[in-house]
């Protein structure tokens, strides 16, 4: 979730299905690319004590998120922490698809299930003042 002034409140909610490796690993990110059929690759160039470039397969769609990422990881649970994280992306890309992130209240509930993933970074979203003028009725 990121600020982004064309939009009405302000904000965007931008699910990724992210996964990097190094440039000498870059063919696994093939792999995943053809086996999905969609998605893209990207690099992230490094010019700091790193040897290597690293890539990104990266799957951005709703739809393609909701058609063919997500129904895969629900046939084959991660055996990870992630399943945990997996679990709250999937309710966001279902929360997204009924527009929820449309209303205040959606863009707050989409920012707490966010920071209850990965690294359980505070939300810029529910830090800024637009939130505590309008604050989450529980």
């Amino acid at each position: 979730m990121f600020r982004n002034k064309t939009t009405k409140s302000g904000w965007q909610v931008f699910p990724e299905f992210v996964i990097t490796q190094s440039e000498k690993s870059k063919s696994s990110l093939e792999v995943f690319q053809k086996y999905f059929g969609v998605g893209k690759l990207y690099i992230n160039k490094r010019y700091d004590n790193h040897h290597e470039h690293l890539y990104r397969y990266c799957v951005r769609t709703i739809a393609e998120l909701d058609s063919v990422i997500i129904p895969f990881f629900k046939s084959h649970p991660l055996l990870t922490t992630k399943q945990r994280d997996f679990e709250i992306f999937a309710d966001i890309v279902q929360m997204l698809k009924d527009k929820k992130h449309m209303s205040d209240s959606g863009l707050q509930l989409i920012a707490k299930k966010i920071e209850g993933m990965n690294r359980k970074k505070k939300s810029k979203y529910l830090e800024s003042l637009e939130t505590k003028r309008h604050p989450l009725d529980s």
